[in-house]
């Protein structure tokens, strides 16, 4: 299989909804505070196509133009110049091959081409396959700070860039 990459359309949004709450929901972590009820999970092209100089999303696709998965960028007003990596999930044929480290260096790319220094990033314990991948691309693990958008989120991450 083939992966390339490139931005988010609105053609992507369905298949990404899907692969986000297909991911949480195999990790126990289809409930409240996650990701899966974010509002703008099913419009994810709009949320991130709103303000182009403050946040960005990239998707992974196959050879036939299958959505696998994707990563993006917001800015994360709690920490001067800083972004936050959001929801980096991919379809189950894209693990393992490099998607995820593939797209966490589009996003930082793109993090730093907007002017951004850090990155934040929320995520649990329970998907064991994203921690190891974030402290292998150089993320520290910090204490959970007070103003944690996904309350149900247990581990917190940043980045130099």
């Amino acid at each position: 299989m083939t992966i390339t990459y490139r931005p988010i359309s609105p053609a992507d949004d369905a298949a990404l909804a899907c692969i986000v709450r297909d991911n949480l929901r195999a990790h126990a972590l289809d409930i409240p505070g996650t990701a899966y009820f974010d509002p703008e999970l099913d419009k994810l092209s709009a949320f991130y196509g709103a303000e182009p100089e403050k946040r960005a999303y990239f998707v992974a696709v196959d050879e036939r133009g299958r959505t696998l998965g994707g990563a993006g960028l917001a800015e994360f007003s709690k920490i001067p110049y800083c972004a936050e990596l959001q929801k980096l999930y991919l379809a189950g044929e894209a693990k393992g091959r490099g998607a995820g480290r593939a797209l966490v260096e589009l996003v930082e790319a793109q993090a730093r081409q907007l002017g951004y220094r850090k990155i934040y990033l929320e995520t649990h314990s329970n998907l064991t396959a994203a921690l190891h991948l974030y402290e292998k691309l150089g993320y520290a693990r910090i204490a959970r700070p007070s103003w944690v958008f996904h309350s149900t989120m247990n581990r917190f991450y940043i980045k130099e860039l």
